[in-house]
């Protein structure tokens, strides 16, 4: 049972913070988004899957809605994140002496951990 309490919670967790970024993509727009994708040499229209990986994929995910599909989901938004906007800071420290892509990293492993485990048994469908 408190595993189950746990996949919940973990659930919650990941798609509620990424929302928040999806949330303000949406009021704020993905043109930087946009720049970085085209500077790759990779079409514009790549960059509209943010908002599957920051919004549609956290919802389902704290729904419990074949969570697995979705942790995967936003595992491969956050490998595209890191490789965008953070490869060159992989091995370095931040401003206050943590590691530089911590918050992306606990993203991705977040994700990774659902995607390995499934939603539990508070969910939609189980996985």
């Amino acid at each position: 049972m408190t595993d189950n309490i746990g996949k919940l919670i973990l659930r919650i967790m990941l798609g509620g913070l990424m929302l928040f970024h999806g949330v303000n993509k949406l009021q704020h727009g993905i043109g930087f988004i946009k720049g970085l994708v085209v500077a790759q040499g990779l079409p514009e229209f790549f960059s509209y899957g943010v908002y599957v990986g920051e919004i549609i994929a956290p919802i389902l995910l704290i729904l419990g809605w074949k969570s697995r599909i979705w942790a995967g989901i936003i595992a491969v938004n956050m490998l595209v994140v890191i490789y965008l906007t953070q490869l060159g800071s992989f091995m370095r420290l931040g401003s206050h002496g943590s590691w530089a892509i911590e918050l992306q990293m606990f993203y991705l492993l977040s994700a990774l951990a659902i995607a390995f485990m499934g939603s539990g048994k508070f969910a939609i469908t189980r996985d």
